[in-house]
């Protein structure tokens, strides 16, 4: 049997959904949407063996979902630009509205907290009342934020709890979608009293609905 005419055309299409079809894929792409890594920043930050994620980084390159660029003797990698990252963020909110299992197993990773959306702390920020806080790392928090967060990595959270007005409502972020950093603070947060919630999303949520990204040369604290 001879192929349809347009086979090419279908066959093009596909190499995107093959790069998409593998889990450990998927979660390099979610990693590198936070930040360009190099491979071995990547492995580690994904929970990945170094050789398994250099060879899906190629097959992510082969389809123009990454892209990279060498620092000195390092090669830095990051994904090829924003659309990227919209149809990532695409593909995750079509599966959840589809995937009864995907969204149980989101509730199982991240718990039933009710979050905050991109647009809600958006017309809250000029709020005095409300007070937005990085989970992440000091460095993470310095190469981009939310405007107007501070920085209280997750660990150093119970030992700052004071510099946090009591009676503000605190909304908390990490990275990204899955990210359990955030909720993990929140739940913190409401074990001593302070009416906290998570962005939906994380900073890659916020990005992706069009929201400005502050950036510091050094954080104090």
């Amino acid at each position: 049997m001879t192929g349809f005419p347009e086979e090419p055309i279908y066959r093009h299409l596909a190499r995107i959904g093959k790069a998409l079809s593998n889990p450990v894929r998927l979660r390099l792409l979610d990693v590198l949407d936070q930040s360009e890594r190099t491979v071995e920043e990547l492995a580690q930050a994904a929970g990945v063996p170094l050789k398994n994620t250099s060879a899906q980084l190629q097959r992510l390159h082969a389809a123009h979902l990454v892209t990279s660029r060498r620092d000195g003797t390092r090669v830095r990698y990051r994904l090829a630009d924003e659309q990227v990252s919209r149809f990532l963020g695409d593909l995750q909110d079509f599966a959840h509205g589809r995937l009864s299992d995907l969204r149980e197993a989101v509730r199982e990773h991240l718990g039933d907290l009710a979050g905050v959306t991109a647009d809600e702390l958006a017309a809250r920020l000029a709020d005095p009342g409300t007070v937005v806080v990085d989970v992440r790392s000091a460095a993470a928090y310095a190469k981009g934020h939310v405007p107007g967060a501070i920085s209280v990595p997750l660990d150093d959270l119970a030992g700052r709890l004071a510099e946090l007005p009591s009676d503000a409502r605190i909304v908390a972020y990490c990275g990204g979608p899955y990210c359990v950093v955030s909720p993990e603070a929140v739940r913190l947060l409401r074990e001593r009293g302070f009416d906290a919630r998570p962005l939906d999303g994380g900073l890659i949520g916020w990005r992706r609905a069009g929201q400005g990204i502050a950036r510091a040369r050094t954080v104090s604290g």
